[in-house]
This record gives structure tokens, C-alpha cells and sequence, in this order.
């Protein structure tokens, strides 16, 4: 398993230390410091939810860049591209799993029954 998130974001913590309470202690890999690249965000969309589930909605950048209206009529590669051009723009945590599965965004409930 591989735990994506930014250090100072309050769900990645929380994500992070109930993971650690199911005996999972992984790691984060600073999404900032380490964005996702091109071909990694092809492979886990594929696996994981649906794309606009991986923009970060909430975030600074997505509101300056006005994507609420733009994302709709977006081709799938250029949504990809932004996402990987900008760590900020991915909705985290990321949970990646050893059997292929992505959880995106920490709901408890999702990520225990991923965990079963």
C-alpha cells in the first residue's frame, strides 16, 4: 500500500493515524513535493473513481483556474494533464492498494471496508 497526501492537510493526518490504528504505518508521499505524473494518474483513474472525483474542489487552485465550469467540456487528457502538472489540484489522500485499487479522499467507512 502507498499513502499519497500533503503532510499539512488535516485529513491526510487523519487519514494517516487511522491507518496507523488498523496496523497499517505507511509512509506519505508529499503530493506537493512529488506531484503525480502523467502516467501514473492514467493508471489509477482507470482503477479508482471516476475523474472529476480527482480534482481537489476545494483547493485555491481549481477555484483560480475557474475549472468548475471548464472541466465539463474538457477532453480526458487535458483534465489528466492539469492533475499531473499540479500536486495542489489532486484531491488527497490517495490510498493505492496492493491489489490495484484507489481510494481517493479519506471516508472511513470506504477505506475500512477497502481494508477487509
Amino acid at each position: 500500500m502507498q499513502l499519497i497526501g500533503y503532510p499539512p492537510c488535516s485529513t491526510c493526518k487523519k487519514a494517516a493515524k487511522w491507518l496507523s490504528e488498523h496496523g497499517h504505518d505507511l509512509p506519505m508521499r508529499d503530493i506537493k513535493a512529488q506531484p503525480p505524473t502523467l502516467e501514473e494518474l492514467t493508471e489509477w483513474t482507470a482503477a479508482g473513481p471516476e475523474l472529476k472525483r480527482w480534482f481537489n474542489t476545494s483547493g485555491q487552485v481549481y477555484r483560480a483556474l475557474g475549472l468548475k465550469d471548464k472541466l465539463p467540456a474538457m477532453p480526458r487528457g487535458e483534465q489528466l494533464a492539469l492533475l499531473a502538472g499540479d500536486g495542489m489540484l489532486v484531491k488527497r489522500p490517495i490510498l493505492l492498494l496492493d491489489d490495484g485499487r484507489v481510494l481517493v479522499g479519506f471516508k472511513e467507512r470506504e477505506w475500512q471496508a477497502a481494508l477487509e
